[in-house]
Protein backbone atom coordinates (compact mmCIF):
# COMPACT_ATOMS: atom_id res chain seq x y z
CA UNK A 1 0.00 0.00 0.00
CA UNK A 2 0.92 3.57 -1.10
CA UNK A 3 1.85 6.01 1.98
CA UNK A 4 1.92 9.39 1.51
CA UNK A 5 4.01 11.54 3.50
CA UNK A 6 1.70 14.07 4.98
CA UNK A 7 -2.16 14.13 4.81
CA UNK A 8 -2.24 17.03 2.44
CA UNK A 9 -0.76 14.39 -0.28
CA UNK A 10 -4.42 12.33 0.09
CA UNK A 11 -6.89 14.10 -2.48
CA UNK A 12 -10.42 12.89 -1.38
CA UNK A 13 -13.47 12.87 -2.49
CA UNK A 14 -17.18 11.73 -2.54
CA UNK A 15 -19.78 10.21 -4.75
CA UNK A 16 -23.22 11.58 -3.79
CA UNK A 17 -23.35 15.00 -2.43
CA UNK A 18 -26.13 17.15 -0.26
CA UNK A 19 -29.19 15.06 0.15
CA UNK A 20 -31.16 15.13 3.91
CA UNK A 21 -28.37 15.61 6.32
CA UNK A 22 -25.51 17.42 3.67
CA UNK A 23 -23.65 14.67 4.13
CA UNK A 24 -21.62 14.80 1.29
CA UNK A 25 -20.00 18.27 2.48
CA UNK A 26 -19.87 16.95 5.96
CA UNK A 27 -17.65 14.33 5.00
CA UNK A 28 -15.55 16.44 2.92
CA UNK A 29 -15.06 18.64 6.13
CA UNK A 30 -14.27 16.17 8.02
CA UNK A 31 -11.25 14.82 6.02
CA UNK A 32 -10.10 18.26 5.65
CA UNK A 33 -9.97 18.30 9.41
CA UNK A 34 -7.82 15.32 9.21
CA UNK A 35 -5.88 17.31 7.11
CA UNK A 36 -6.63 16.04 3.61
CA UNK A 37 -6.94 17.96 0.78
CA UNK A 38 -10.98 17.95 -1.26
CA UNK A 39 -10.58 17.40 -4.78
CA UNK A 40 -13.56 15.58 -6.37
CA UNK A 41 -17.29 15.23 -6.29
CA UNK A 42 -19.43 13.13 -8.22
CA UNK A 43 -23.38 13.20 -8.12
CA UNK A 44 -25.96 12.91 -10.49
CA UNK A 45 -28.32 15.70 -9.23
CA UNK A 46 -26.48 18.99 -11.05
CA UNK A 47 -27.60 21.24 -8.38
CA UNK A 48 -26.25 19.37 -5.68
CA UNK A 49 -22.83 19.53 -7.79
CA UNK A 50 -23.22 23.28 -7.44
CA UNK A 51 -23.88 23.88 -4.41
CA UNK A 52 -20.50 21.71 -3.44
CA UNK A 53 -19.05 23.93 -5.94
CA UNK A 54 -19.44 26.90 -3.55
CA UNK A 55 -19.30 24.63 -0.23
CA UNK A 56 -15.33 24.24 -2.34
CA UNK A 57 -14.63 26.88 -4.47
CA UNK A 58 -12.56 25.20 -7.55
CA UNK A 59 -13.17 21.45 -6.31
CA UNK A 60 -13.80 19.14 -9.75
CA UNK A 61 -17.51 17.78 -10.10
CA UNK A 62 -18.49 15.00 -11.98
CA UNK A 63 -21.72 13.37 -13.08
CA UNK A 64 -20.28 10.03 -13.47
CA UNK A 65 -18.22 7.69 -11.62
CA UNK A 66 -15.95 6.95 -14.69
CA UNK A 67 -15.66 10.14 -15.43
CA UNK A 68 -14.26 10.80 -11.70
CA UNK A 69 -12.01 8.04 -11.85
CA UNK A 70 -10.91 8.91 -15.21
CA UNK A 71 -9.97 12.80 -15.04
CA UNK A 72 -9.39 13.25 -11.08
CA UNK A 73 -6.44 12.52 -9.39
CA UNK A 74 -8.37 11.56 -5.93
CA UNK A 75 -6.78 8.88 -4.11
CA UNK A 76 -9.85 8.13 -1.73
CA UNK A 77 -13.45 8.21 -1.93
CA UNK A 78 -15.98 8.17 0.61
CA UNK A 79 -19.25 6.93 -1.05
CA UNK A 80 -22.66 8.15 0.28
CA UNK A 81 -25.24 6.63 -1.40
CA UNK A 82 -28.05 4.46 -0.87
CA UNK A 83 -27.13 1.11 0.82
CA UNK A 84 -27.57 -1.27 -2.17
CA UNK A 85 -25.12 0.76 -4.48
CA UNK A 86 -22.44 0.46 -2.10
CA UNK A 87 -20.62 -2.82 -3.06
CA UNK A 88 -21.58 -1.76 -7.14
CA UNK A 89 -19.82 1.70 -6.56
CA UNK A 90 -16.76 0.80 -4.18
CA UNK A 91 -15.70 -2.20 -6.74
CA UNK A 92 -15.26 0.07 -9.33
CA UNK A 93 -13.58 2.61 -7.38
CA UNK A 94 -11.45 -0.33 -5.72
CA UNK A 95 -10.43 -2.08 -9.14
CA UNK A 96 -9.12 1.32 -10.34
CA UNK A 97 -6.62 1.59 -6.87
CA UNK A 98 -8.57 3.75 -5.18
CA UNK A 99 -8.92 4.02 -1.12
CA UNK A 100 -12.64 3.72 -0.38
CA UNK A 101 -14.86 4.24 2.47
CA UNK A 102 -17.86 3.56 2.69
CA UNK A 103 -20.93 4.88 4.30
CA UNK A 104 -22.52 2.56 6.75
CA UNK A 105 -23.23 -0.27 6.29
CA UNK A 106 -20.76 -1.42 4.17
CA UNK A 107 -22.98 -3.39 1.80
CA UNK A 108 -26.44 -5.76 1.92
CA UNK A 109 -25.02 -8.85 2.12
CA UNK A 110 -21.82 -11.05 3.39
CA UNK A 111 -21.06 -12.14 -0.23
CA UNK A 112 -20.70 -8.28 -0.94
CA UNK A 113 -18.39 -7.55 1.59
CA UNK A 114 -16.55 -11.01 0.59
CA UNK A 115 -15.88 -9.39 -2.81
CA UNK A 116 -14.85 -5.83 -1.94
CA UNK A 117 -12.86 -7.20 1.38
CA UNK A 118 -10.95 -9.22 -1.79
CA UNK A 119 -10.65 -6.46 -4.31
CA UNK A 120 -9.36 -4.01 -2.14
CA UNK A 121 -6.64 -6.77 -1.23
CA UNK A 122 -6.23 -7.33 -4.65
CA UNK A 123 -4.93 -3.44 -5.23
CA UNK A 124 -3.30 -2.89 -2.29
CA UNK A 125 -5.43 -0.09 -1.31
CA UNK A 126 -7.56 0.75 2.04
CA UNK A 127 -11.29 -0.27 2.24
CA UNK A 128 -13.30 0.84 5.47
CA UNK A 129 -16.80 1.76 6.75
CA UNK A 130 -17.77 5.03 8.84
CA UNK A 131 -18.30 4.20 11.73
CA UNK A 132 -18.40 7.48 13.74
CA UNK A 133 -20.31 6.25 16.06
CA UNK A 134 -17.81 3.55 17.40
CA UNK A 135 -16.38 7.07 18.96
CA UNK A 136 -20.24 7.70 20.52
CA UNK A 137 -19.85 9.14 24.19
CA UNK A 138 -22.26 6.31 25.18
CA UNK A 139 -20.53 3.81 23.89
CA UNK A 140 -16.90 4.97 25.08
CA UNK A 141 -18.42 5.72 28.65
CA UNK A 142 -19.94 2.22 28.74
CA UNK A 143 -16.13 0.54 27.95
CA UNK A 144 -15.08 2.50 30.63
CA UNK A 145 -17.35 1.35 32.99
CA UNK A 146 -18.39 -2.25 31.58
CA UNK A 147 -14.76 -3.24 30.33
CA UNK A 148 -11.96 -0.80 31.79
CA UNK A 149 -13.74 -0.61 35.41
CA UNK A 150 -15.49 -4.07 36.05
CA UNK A 151 -18.39 -2.42 37.13
CA UNK A 152 -21.20 -4.90 36.53
CA UNK A 153 -18.93 -7.77 36.65
CA UNK A 154 -19.34 -10.59 34.18
CA UNK A 155 -20.93 -9.66 31.09
CA UNK A 156 -24.11 -12.08 30.30
CA UNK A 157 -26.29 -10.49 27.78
CA UNK A 158 -26.42 -7.12 25.87
CA UNK A 159 -29.57 -5.78 24.39
CA UNK A 160 -30.09 -3.52 21.71
CA UNK A 161 -33.37 -1.58 21.06
CA UNK A 162 -34.92 1.14 18.81
CA UNK A 163 -37.87 2.25 17.27
CA UNK A 164 -41.74 2.73 18.17
CA UNK A 165 -44.84 2.73 15.99
CA UNK A 166 -44.19 5.01 13.18
CA UNK A 167 -44.94 4.58 9.63
CA UNK A 168 -42.04 4.04 7.45
CA UNK A 169 -41.55 6.85 5.17
CA UNK A 170 -41.70 7.49 1.37
CA UNK A 171 -38.26 7.72 0.46
CA UNK A 172 -35.12 5.04 -0.13
CA UNK A 173 -34.85 4.14 3.31
CA UNK A 174 -38.35 2.56 3.58
CA UNK A 175 -37.67 0.20 0.36
CA UNK A 176 -36.01 -3.48 1.65
CA UNK A 177 -34.63 -3.84 -1.52
CA UNK A 178 -33.09 -0.32 -1.50
CA UNK A 179 -32.18 -0.12 2.12
CA UNK A 180 -31.53 -3.96 2.74
CA UNK A 181 -34.50 -3.68 5.02
CA UNK A 182 -35.27 -2.78 8.78
CA UNK A 183 -31.95 -3.66 10.76
CA UNK A 184 -29.50 -2.13 8.01
CA UNK A 185 -30.22 1.76 9.24
CA UNK A 186 -29.24 1.93 13.52
CA UNK A 187 -29.41 -1.76 13.81
CA UNK A 188 -25.81 -1.80 12.37
CA UNK A 189 -24.59 1.11 14.68
CA UNK A 190 -26.09 -0.87 17.37
CA UNK A 191 -24.54 -4.37 16.59
CA UNK A 192 -21.09 -2.29 16.47
CA UNK A 193 -21.83 -0.96 19.95
CA UNK A 194 -22.41 -4.70 20.98
CA UNK A 195 -19.38 -5.99 19.39
CA UNK A 196 -17.19 -3.57 20.93
CA UNK A 197 -18.03 -4.88 24.20
CA UNK A 198 -18.32 -8.66 23.77
CA UNK A 199 -14.77 -9.66 22.91
CA UNK A 200 -15.70 -13.13 21.21
CA UNK A 201 -16.85 -14.60 17.96
CA UNK A 202 -20.10 -15.18 17.07
CA UNK A 203 -21.38 -18.65 16.78
CA UNK A 204 -24.91 -18.62 15.45
CA UNK A 205 -27.95 -16.23 14.50
CA UNK A 206 -31.50 -16.30 14.69
CA UNK A 207 -33.93 -13.75 13.05
CA UNK A 208 -37.16 -13.40 13.09
CA UNK A 209 -39.68 -10.45 11.47
CA UNK A 210 -43.05 -9.20 11.12
CA UNK A 211 -43.97 -7.72 7.52
CA UNK A 212 -47.11 -6.28 5.77
CA UNK A 213 -48.78 -4.11 8.49
CA UNK A 214 -47.38 -1.27 7.03
CA UNK A 215 -46.52 -2.38 3.54
CA UNK A 216 -50.43 -1.35 2.18
CA UNK A 217 -50.25 2.16 3.50
CA UNK A 218 -46.70 2.94 2.29
CA UNK A 219 -45.81 3.67 -1.53
CA UNK A 220 -43.52 0.50 -2.20
CA UNK A 221 -45.88 -1.89 -1.10
CA UNK A 222 -44.68 -5.15 -1.14
CA UNK A 223 -41.14 -3.69 -0.94
CA UNK A 224 -42.09 -1.80 2.14
CA UNK A 225 -39.28 -3.14 5.11
CA UNK A 226 -40.47 -4.90 7.80
CA UNK A 227 -42.63 -3.47 10.54
CA UNK A 228 -40.20 -5.31 13.08
CA UNK A 229 -37.75 -7.49 12.82
CA UNK A 230 -34.97 -9.11 15.77
CA UNK A 231 -31.86 -10.74 16.04
CA UNK A 232 -30.32 -13.49 18.42
CA UNK A 233 -26.67 -13.41 18.60
CA UNK A 234 -25.28 -16.71 20.29
CA UNK A 235 -21.12 -16.38 20.92
CA UNK A 236 -19.12 -18.55 21.25
CA UNK A 237 -18.25 -17.52 25.28
CA UNK A 238 -21.56 -17.99 26.02
CA UNK A 239 -22.35 -14.31 26.03
CA UNK A 240 -25.52 -13.01 23.76
CA UNK A 241 -27.35 -9.78 22.26
CA UNK A 242 -30.71 -9.03 21.33
CA UNK A 243 -31.17 -7.06 18.72
CA UNK A 244 -35.05 -5.28 17.78
CA UNK A 245 -35.60 -2.00 15.29
CA UNK A 246 -39.15 -1.58 15.35
CA UNK A 247 -41.95 0.38 13.65
CA UNK A 248 -45.00 -1.08 15.34
CA UNK A 249 -43.73 -1.20 18.98
CA UNK A 250 -46.70 1.01 21.05
CA UNK A 251 -44.48 0.66 24.23
CA UNK A 252 -40.89 1.60 24.08
CA UNK A 253 -38.86 0.66 26.54
CA UNK A 254 -36.20 3.30 28.42
CA UNK A 255 -32.59 2.87 27.36
CA UNK A 256 -31.44 2.05 23.73
CA UNK A 257 -28.60 0.05 25.40
CA UNK A 258 -28.98 -2.39 28.53
CA UNK A 259 -25.82 -4.63 29.35
CA UNK A 260 -26.82 -7.19 32.07
CA UNK A 261 -24.00 -8.40 33.77
CA UNK A 262 -23.12 -10.55 37.14
CA UNK A 263 -23.31 -8.03 39.50
CA UNK A 264 -25.18 -5.57 37.76
CA UNK A 265 -27.06 -3.00 34.75
CA UNK A 266 -26.14 -0.67 32.75
CA UNK A 267 -29.13 0.90 30.96
CA UNK A 268 -27.78 4.01 28.42
CA UNK A 269 -29.42 6.11 25.62
CA UNK A 270 -27.30 6.91 22.63
CA UNK A 271 -26.45 10.46 21.57
CA UNK A 272 -28.79 12.70 20.63
CA UNK A 273 -31.82 11.01 22.40
CA UNK A 274 -31.03 11.41 25.83
CA UNK A 275 -27.45 11.48 26.60
CA UNK A 276 -27.49 9.67 30.06
CA UNK A 277 -26.67 6.21 31.92
CA UNK A 278 -27.69 4.47 34.40
CA UNK A 279 -25.63 1.86 36.59
CA UNK A 280 -28.01 -0.47 38.66
CA UNK A 281 -26.99 -3.14 41.40
CA UNK A 282 -27.72 -5.09 44.15
CA UNK A 283 -26.53 -5.86 47.62
CA UNK A 284 -29.11 -8.03 49.15
CA UNK A 285 -32.25 -6.29 48.88
CA UNK A 286 -29.99 -3.01 48.34
CA UNK A 287 -30.51 -1.26 45.42
CA UNK A 288 -27.72 1.25 44.38
CA UNK A 289 -28.64 3.40 41.21
CA UNK A 290 -25.70 5.72 39.81
CA UNK A 291 -26.53 8.06 37.16
CA UNK A 292 -24.38 10.16 35.22
CA UNK A 293 -23.15 11.79 31.41
CA UNK A 294 -21.75 10.14 29.02
CA UNK A 295 -18.30 11.23 27.53
CA UNK A 296 -18.08 13.90 24.72
CA UNK A 297 -18.19 12.29 21.07
CA UNK A 298 -15.17 11.70 19.48
CA UNK A 299 -16.21 11.11 15.82
CA UNK A 300 -13.23 13.03 14.76
CA UNK A 301 -11.02 10.09 15.26
CA UNK A 302 -12.51 8.07 11.80
CA UNK A 303 -10.94 10.43 9.70
CA UNK A 304 -7.80 11.18 11.48
CA UNK A 305 -7.31 7.59 11.96
CA UNK A 306 -7.04 7.15 8.11
CA UNK A 307 -5.27 9.55 7.20
CA UNK A 308 -2.69 8.51 10.23
CA UNK A 309 -2.94 4.90 8.42
CA UNK A 310 -2.10 6.28 5.70
CA UNK A 311 1.00 8.20 6.32
CA UNK A 312 2.07 7.08 9.13
CA UNK A 313 1.25 3.48 9.22
CA UNK A 314 -1.03 3.42 12.20
CA UNK A 315 -3.54 0.45 12.74
CA UNK A 316 -6.27 0.47 11.00
CA UNK A 317 -9.26 1.05 13.68
CA UNK A 318 -12.72 0.21 11.08
CA UNK A 319 -11.35 -2.77 9.50
CA UNK A 320 -13.36 -4.09 6.39
CA UNK A 321 -13.00 -7.51 8.25
CA UNK A 322 -14.53 -5.44 11.37
CA UNK A 323 -17.25 -4.10 9.23
CA UNK A 324 -18.29 -6.80 7.36
CA UNK A 325 -19.34 -8.92 11.11
CA UNK A 326 -22.63 -6.47 11.95
CA UNK A 327 -23.31 -6.97 8.14
CA UNK A 328 -22.95 -10.71 8.43
CA UNK A 329 -25.27 -10.79 11.36
CA UNK A 330 -27.89 -8.78 9.88
CA UNK A 331 -27.75 -10.98 6.55
CA UNK A 332 -27.51 -14.07 8.91
CA UNK A 333 -31.06 -12.94 11.01
CA UNK A 334 -32.91 -11.67 7.46
CA UNK A 335 -31.88 -15.82 6.31
CA UNK A 336 -33.20 -17.20 9.14
CA UNK A 337 -36.44 -15.21 9.92
CA UNK A 338 -37.58 -16.38 6.66
CA UNK A 339 -36.38 -20.30 6.87
CA UNK A 340 -37.20 -20.37 10.50
CA UNK A 341 -33.95 -21.79 12.40
CA UNK A 342 -30.72 -20.80 13.49
CA UNK A 343 -27.44 -20.28 10.55
CA UNK A 344 -24.26 -20.78 11.42
CA UNK A 345 -21.51 -17.77 11.35
CA UNK A 346 -18.60 -17.78 9.18
CA UNK A 347 -15.75 -15.82 9.82
CA UNK A 348 -12.91 -15.22 7.95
Amino acid sequence: MKKYKKASEIRVGVIGYGGAFNMGRGHLKEMEKAGMTPVAVCEVDAERLKVAETDFPGIQTYSTVAEMLRKSGVNLITIITPHNTHAKLALQCLKAGRHVVCEKPLAITTAECDAMIAAAKKSGVVLSTYHNRHWDGCILSAIDHIKKNKRIGEIVRVEARMGERSQPGDWWRGSRSISGGILYDWGVHLLEYGLQLIDSEVVEVSGFAKSGYWAPKTKWKKDTIEDEASATIRFRDGVWMQLTISAIDSNKQPGTLEITGTEGSYITDIHGYNSGYQLRSRNGQSLTLEEGRHRPDEWHCFYQNIADHLTKGTKLVITPEWSRRPIHIIDLAVQSAKQGRALAAKYR
